[in-house]
C-alpha cells in the first residue's frame, strides 16, 4: 500500500493536530493503552491522515484501523459506510466501538483489538 499518511491537503494535517490536541476521554484512555506498543507490541498513530480521512487510531504494520465512534456519528452511518468501504479497498480492517464501550469496557476493547492484532500476524506468515 503506498505511504498516503502523508497529506497533501494542509487543511487535513492541521485538523488531525487539532483532532489530536482535542481527543475526547475515551480517545484519551485508548491512546493510552495503545501508544509506545503497548498491546502486543503494536505501533499505533493516532488521528492519521489517510486519502480524505482521518482515522482515529491506525496500524499500519497490521493494516488495522481502529474507529471511535462518539454522538458525532450518530447521524453520520452512511458516510461511515462509504469511508469504512473505501478504507477495505485498500486492504486494511476497520473496527468500531463507541464512547460507551471504551469508557464501560476498555478490558473488552482492547482484548478485541488485540485478537485483531494476533490474527494479522498470522496471516502474515
Amino acid at each position: 500500500m503506498p505511504n498516503n499518511h502523508h497529506p497533501t491537503d494542509p487543511e487535513s494535517l492541521r485538523r488531525a493536530r487539532r483532532l489530536r490536541r482535542e481527543a475526547t476521554r475515551p480517545e484519551q484512555l485508548l491512546w493510552a493503552a495503545l501508544r509506545n506498543g503497548r498491546l502486543a507490541g503494536a505501533k499505533f498513530r493516532r488521528q492519521v491522515v489517510l486519502g480524505e480521512y482521518i482515522l482515529d487510531f491506525y496500524s499500519a504494520e497490521h493494516g488495522l484501523v481502529v474507529e471511535i465512534d462518539g454522538e458525532s456519528h450518530e447521524d453520520r452511518g452512511a458516510y461511515d459506510s462509504r469511508r469504512d468501504e473505501w478504507l477495505r479497498a485498500r486492504g486494511l480492517r476497520v473496527v468500531r466501538y463507541t464512547n460507551d464501550d471504551v469508557l464501560a469496557e476498555l478490558d473488552g476493547v482492547l482484548e478485541g483489538i488485540r485478537r485483531l492484532l494476533i490474527s494479522s500476524s498470522h496471516r502474515a506468515e
